[in-house]
């Protein structure tokens, strides 16, 4: 609890702390070659955001616990190899596409299992991260909010009161003797302070801050025998949370008023494929060189829409018969935003990795592709179609207000064909080399 805890305070934005046990950063051996490239110098040829994404998706499996910023350290490349020895793989310190996607996966199943939601708290406008799952139960009044789960095993409180005259280390002596609290770590910065120990028979961490005659503080208090699954969880708390946070609220950033995504032809009569989420909440719907499009259906279990335009006969669907593809190089055709090719409205073709993520959900597509390749179709090296591309932005165990690149996904052959059967179209059969001309862009109009 307290190599946990002492993390937690890092993430918090403290100086460095040593790390010790299977956090530890190897130590350096010469390298094999002058050439060869270390663990640290291929992190940093990724872009920040994914460099962040990694670093988020291993605080949720609990092999890191460092600061999320995107910043490559040996403190990040420790934390992949555990993951990769977890895994069973070399621990070499590079994730490869399949072991990425494993970690993707294995971090979105954590944050779904507890219904992580990035929030903004209705009385003081603080930003914190939020089990919901676990802590389902809200209640807010003039002095803070609390969410708590159904027995009280797990609590999460938010709180604030006006103080003058204060300061943080007389902040944190005033926490430090609330009766029944036990500190087994205690740490305080100019700008908060960080307490940790036992309350009763459970755990508890807190974070208290001053700002402007006001103080707010994070506690989070679970039973000791809930332990395994809230460490994770308070690291990734303690990074989110943001007690007097500036600019923009929390959670998912706005959507744009004209957004732009490909559509795949899957019926010579106009019947059009999309991203459920790329056509979600618009105005109106728009198929480049054709017109209006209706929304015929939209299905969240799916995760898919299909599109109908009119006055049309001749187009071509795309190929989507029988048999799945196999993990390996896949070629996304897709039609990119505007910005992205001066204006233009050409159909392009990017190679990219398909990984196994072990659910029906889909797969991992490395790297992700550009914006307006959401639904875009995925082939195999045979043209056969694997899929379609659904582009996400994570929600981050870091800051809310965080940049973060999307990430792909891939709704499977198998669930598409689902789909469109359920719906009385008849999927094309066969296979083809250029899926250029069986791919449009959708451009959805918003408030």
């Amino acid at each position: 609890m307290r190599s946990m805890l002492a993390a937690t305070l890092i993430v918090a934005g403290a100086a460095t702390l040593p790390v010790h046990g299977a956090h530890a950063a190897p130590k350096q051996t010469a390298a094999a070659s002058p050439a060869a490239q270390t663990p640290v110098e291929t992190a940093k040829t990724l872009a920040q955001g994914e460099r962040q994404a990694i670093q988020s998706d291993l605080a949720w499996t609990g092999d890191y616990n460092g600061l999320i910023n995107g910043e490559v350290s040996d403190r990040m490349i420790a934390a992949i190899k555990q993951f990769q020895t977890n895994q069973g793989h070399k621990p070499t310190g590079v994730l490869n596409p399949q072991e990425r996607g494993q970690l993707g996966q294995a971090a979105r199943k954590l944050q779904a299992s507890v219904g992580w939601k990035l929030v903004a708290d209705p009385v003081t406008g603080a930003r914190l991260g939020v089990p919901i799952g676990l802590v389902p139960q809200q209640a807010s009044d003039a002095n803070g909010t609390r969410w708590t789960s159904s027995t009280g095993t797990i609590q999460v409180a938010l709180s604030r009161r006006k103080e003058a005259d204060v300061s943080i280390a007389k902040l944190a002596e005033q926490e430090k003797k609330q009766p029944g609290r036990k500190v087994e770590y205690s740490a305080v910065r100019p700008d908060f302070f960080v307490l940790s120990g036992t309350h009763g028979q459970k755990k508890f961490y807190i974070r208290g801050s001053f700002k402007n005659a006001e103080v707010r503080i994070l506690t989070v208090l679970y039973d000791q025998a809930t332990e395994g699954t809230m460490q994770p969880i308070v690291v990734a708390m303690s990074s989110a949370y943001d007690p007097f946070p500036a600019g923009a609220q929390a959670g998912p950033p706005p959507r744009k008023k004209v957004e732009y995504s490909t559509g795949t032809i899957v019926g010579a009569d106009g019947a059009i494929l999309a991203d459920r989420e790329a056509v979600d909440g618009c105005l109106s719907i728009v198929v480049a060189g054709y017109g209006p499009a209706d929304v015929a259906d939209r299905s969240k279990e799916y995760e898919l829409a299909l599109l109908r335009i009119y006055g049309v006969s001749e187009l071509k669907p795309l190929p989507i018969g029988g048999g799945a593809a196999r993990p390996g190089p896949v070629e996304v055709t897709g039609v990119a935003d505007p910005q992205s090719q001066g204006g233009g409205a050409a159909a392009t073709t990017v190679k990219a990795q398909l990984t196994p993520a072990g659910s029906t959900s889909g797969s991992a597509v490395t790297p992700p592709p550009i914006l307006g390749f959401s639904g875009a179709p995925a082939r195999d090296a045979e043209g056969r179609f694997a899929g379609l591309t659904a582009l996400r932005v994570p929600l981050l165990a870091g800051p809310a207000d965080s940049a973060a690149a999307p990430q792909a996904t891939l709704i499977t052959a198998d669930t598409v064909r689902s789909y469109l059967t359920g719906l009385g179209v008849k999927p094309a059969e066969g296979s083809t080399k250029d899926a250029k001309e069986c791919v449009v862009r959708v451009i959805c109009v918003r408030k």
